[in-house]
């Protein structure tokens, strides 16, 4: 845009330098304001002054593992990420239980691989101790590593074992994660 002058037209909040951010707890840096993602806002909005505290931060934050959450591990092999479960561990204060737990979980670690045979039924199997509402974490190598599953693979089965996808997040340098939810029922 220009002024009338043939001058570039300055507007001066967008030619600001973008402010920091800090967070009333802490004087932290959270994120410059003209980058504020909306959920900080919508955070903000809703009355939560410490947004720093909301912000996951490790691999286990990222997943929505919580202390006193019993997590199920199936799937665990040599080639698991042994730092990504001791960081689970560490934020649920609990050790993984395996599949033959045969109580009620709050979540399942599904490490799974190409190789590892039928997806569907392996979720399926993820099932068999999750609660209502719990999510099954289905761990895959990182494309392009061995093992790795095809996203499209996943999308395909996830319906098949009655099983909605809704997240997937990078939790470690090789594994990646998927969310996968039993839709709720009308």
């Amino acid at each position: 845009m220009w002024n009338d002058d043939g001058a570039p037209r300055t507007d001066p909040e967008r030619d600001m330098p973008p402010q920091v951010l800090r967070c009333p707890v802490k004087d932290a840096e959270l994120f410059p304001t003209s980058a504020r993602p909306r959920a900080e806002r919508d955070l903000r909005a809703n009355g939560v002054t410490n947004v720093a505290s909301t912000v996951p931060t490790g691999p286990a934050e990222r997943l929505g593992l919580k202390s006193g959450m019993v997590i199920q591990e199936l799937g665990w092999d040599n080639d698991t990420d042994d730092e990504l479960r001791a960081a689970i561990e560490d934020a649920v204060d609990a050790d993984l239980v395996d599949g033959d737990y045969g109580n009620d979980v709050d979540a399942v670690l599904l490490w799974w691989r190409d190789e590892d045979g039928d997806l569907v039924d392996g979720l399926v199997d993820a099932l068999t101790d999750l609660i209502g509402g719990g999510a099954i974490w289905l761990l895959t190598p990182k494309v392009g590593r061995p093992g790795a599953v095809d996203p499209a693979d996943i999308a395909e089965a996830a319906p098949l074992a009655g099983l909605s996808q809704t997240t997937t997040a990078t939790v470690s340098k090789d594994w990646a994660a998927t969310r996968l939810v039993a839709p709720k029922s009308l």
